[in-house]
């Protein structure tokens, strides 16, 4: 179990300024102590700006919680280790360990824009700061090496996503504009905000839409003008995020019964599908050539269609007969336009339905 150092001491004289972490301190002292030079409470105490009192709780907790075998010598006035000394044990760090924090560090990418990112940030860093010197990895040469990146970058405006926040956390009704994907107008909406979700590196506020009488997903991107309302509301016990979502393949939930999804992916795109769980439902087909068959219970089939959309020749979906239909015209659609600008005339995509159709 790791242990938490003490707390840092309330009563220090108005000079002293705590300007380092108690971990930060806890090193400082064991590389005095390990000096030789035989530092006391006061010129430790100087050294790390904080009281005598402080310095006494950190040797305390080295001593009796990190077992280092600090003693105090009567005659030269000051502390020494009355054996060998290698680091500070609670902070023994495999390479492992120290990858996952550059991996977290990396992380912070989907939080960039929130009112979380500072403080993550800060923690990561002073996390790696403690560690400085007692690893036998290279840290420099780890970080430049291992590289997160992710589909994208929130783009919501950081006052949106804390009134957003502040909803969730107090249970209050927010009100705010919202323009759906492919409208031009904004719409007024009224939130009871259950969740604040990040999904496939996208934020969003779902919960129950009073305009609508029904739980909608919001993206916060395309949220504006929020304000929160003095009214409360009492979260649902019987709704379940993890139930909301069971039968989508990101964010897109409806209340129609499950069917199942059937796609035959050829080539490269059979080896990149193989290669992820996509939903918990999926189950994997091995077919002749390498060709695969992915078969998943969904409900929703918005984000399957722009999903195999992606793959094009390599995907081709065998059921429902609906999502056939629509992938069918979205293909007619496309083929269309490029056939259209082949001929000189322009084309207005901005016409062209979710479907393919015409609006």
């Amino acid at each position: 179990m790791r242990l938490s150092p003490p707390n840092q001491d309330q009563t220090a004289a108005a000079p002293l300024q705590v300007t380092r972490s108690p971990l930060e301190r806890m090193w400082r002292i064991h590389d005095e102590i390990d000096s030789g030079s035989f530092p006391n409470c006061r010129t430790l105490g100087e050294i790390l700006e904080v009281s005598e009192k402080t310095v006494s709780r950190d040797i305390e907790f080295m001593r009796s919680r990190l077992d280092l075998p600090i003693s105090y010598h009567d005659r030269k006035f000051g502390y020494y280790y009355t054996e060998p000394v290698q680091t500070m044990p609670s902070l023994d760090v495999s390479e492992g360990e120290l990858v996952s924090l550059l991996i977290a560090q990396g992380a912070l990418q989907r939080y960039r824009g929130t009112p979380y990112e500072a403080s993550l940030r800060s923690a990561c860093e002073k996390i790696a700061g403690a560690m400085r010197g007692r690893v036998s990895v290279n840290i420099s040469e780890i970080a430049s090496r291992i590289v997160f990146r992710g589909d994208s970058v929130l783009e919501a405006h950081p006052e949106v996503f804390e009134g957003v926040a502040l909803a969730v956390r107090e249970s209050k009704v927010l009100d705010f504009e919202y323009k759906k994907l492919g409208s031009e107008h904004w719409e007024q909406r009224v939130l009871r905000p259950y969740h604040l979700a990040c999904v496939k590196d996208m934020w969003y506020a779902i919960g129950f839409d009073e305009m609508r009488e029904a739980v909608r997903t919001f993206a916060l991107p395309r949220m504006r003008a929020t304000h929160l309302q003095d009214k409360t509301f009492e979260r649902p016990l019987d709704f379940s995020l993890n139930d909301h979502l069971e039968h989508s393949l990101g964010v897109f939930s409806v209340q129609d019964p499950p069917q199942t999804v059937r796609i035959r992916f050829s080539g490269w795109a059979a080896q990149f599908v193989r290669e992820r769980k996509w939903h918990s439902s999926q189950r994997l087909y091995e077919l002749e050539a390498g060709a695969l068959e992915w078969e998943a219970s969904l409900s929703s089939t918005v984000e399957v269609e722009r999903w195999v959309m992606g793959f094009g020749a390599l995907a081709r979906v065998l059921a429902p007969a609906v999502l056939v239909e629509r992938i069918r015209a979205g293909l007619q659609a496309t083929l269309a336009g490029y056939a259209t600008v082949e001929s000189g005339v322009a084309l207005d995509f901005k016409d062209a339905g979710p479907n393919g159709t015409r609006t």
